[in-house]
């Protein structure tokens, strides 16, 4: 691959650089997160972003040019229109070939929105996140740990902004997550910045940086008997009956119950086949008579691939998207005021057979918690023992 994109292409380039001088720049392209340079080639000035640029070109040193942006309809249409351009979701970037009239067909579709970064780094932000990835991967992590694990590092990387790793930064970030959002969210920012530091970037030195937070104490949501029995009456559609039926006899996580395939139903026993469930583990559950009956009301011959529940798409499973619309609406037509989601009915389950006096070791095992210590907090809504205390203000 060839840097040089000609005479022309580096007196764009020297005048784009001088642009930036004059401007006072202040961002810096595809750090080096801290990671050392080959000692053939001495470290040179990383390059300056004008603010209002939104581009970042890069030659790769091996024959291509590497756009970076964040996502707009717009600019992904002019990027596709280059020619030869091709997007590579290893390096989350698009490229295109480095020849001599890159640069001005680069200048003439994006103008002052385009700096160009000329110093690629050895390893920079692009490279240290797509081998996270691959990390997770290879290591066997579910795909929606790996997309939250992926897009935590990638806003990390973005924060240094060029420099290497350094306990304010890290603080620094892991402070804002916690301050966005839900304590999940803050769980999940520390999981991967730990990851992030101990296996790619080469510093566990820095782990202890990132704390674990302290976990919260929350009750989960269930309805009552009457609720689940408006819940369903709200439905009409039967496909759509039957899967909160699934939901909630069975006790099925909402991505549990969209990937069960006809094969998992034994009703002879009245058992659900749970196949590699959350951990990557097998389990039996119930299979209730009410909804063994709803299911065979469904037409078996739209059932590609065998799914119990196929999608829109031809070969696909029902989305868990969809799913949650399913219970969001049901939830309105039945004028259920609390929060419910598809989760709240595995709650429900969970807590009617406690109430019932199932054991709750039996539970656990029908849930598929790897402790009992998690099948505990149901104990702490039931109203099994509650029912029998009366409240002093009745005795007045």
């Amino acid at each position: 691959m060839v840097a040089d994109a000609g005479a022309d292409g580096d007196a764009a380039g020297r005048a784009t650089r001088r642009r930036g001088a004059d401007e006072g720049a202040a961002c810096t392209v595809e750090p080096a997160l801290g990671l050392s340079r080959s000692a053939m080639a001495p470290p040179r000035p990383a390059a300056r972003i004008v603010p209002m640029s939104r581009i970042v070109a890069t030659p790769d040193g091996r024959g291509a040019v590497e756009l970076r942006f964040p996502y707009e309809h717009g600019l992904v249409q002019k990027v596709r229109a280059l020619p030869a351009s091709r997007w590579v979701p290893a390096i989350r970037a698009w490229t295109v070939p480095d020849d001599s009239g890159t640069r001005e067909r680069l200048r003439r579709a994006f103008g002052r929105e385009l700096a160009w970064a000329e110093d690629p780094p050895a390893v920079g932000a692009g490279a240290a996140v797509a081998r996270l990835a691959q990390e997770l991967v290879i290591r066997g992590y579910s795909p929606r740990t790996r997309k939250a694990s992926v897009t935590h590092a990638r806003r990390f990387v973005a924060a240094l902004g060029g420099d290497a790793p350094s306990a304010d930064v890290v603080r620094g970030y892991i402070e804002d997550q916690a301050s966005r959002g839900s304590r999940a969210r803050h769980s999940q920012a520390v999981a991967a910045i730990r990851f992030l530091l101990r296996h790619i970037l080469g510093r566990p030195d820095l782990v202890d940086v990132a704390p674990w937070p302290r976990k919260e104490r929350t009750l989960p949501s269930v309805l009552s008997i009457r609720e689940v029995r408006q819940l369903l009456d709200a439905v009409d559609n039967p496909k759509h009956r039957a899967l909160l039926m699934i939901l909630y006899s069975t006790g099925v996580r909402v991505s549990e119950a969209t990937r069960l395939r006809t094969g998992d139903l034994d009703p002879d026993r009245g058992l659900v086949h749970v196949r590699r469930g959350k951990g990557r583990k097998d389990r039996y559950t119930l299979l209730s008579e009410k909804a063994r009956d709803a299911l065979c009301l469904l037409d078996r011959n739209t059932a590609a691939d065998d799914w119990l529940f196929p999608g829109d798409r031809p070969g696909r499973h029902v989305t868990i998207r969809t799913v949650q619309k399913v219970v969001a609406n049901a939830r309105r037509k039945a004028g259920i005021s609390k929060r419910l989601t598809p989760h709240t009915l595995r709650h429900s389950f969970a807590t009617h057979l406690l109430e019932s006096g199932t054991d709750l070791r039996y539970i656990q095992e029908l849930l598929g918690h790897a402790s009992t210590r998690t099948t505990e907090i149901y104990t702490h809504v039931t109203r099994r023992d509650l029912a029998r205390i009366r409240s002093p203000l009745d005795a007045l």
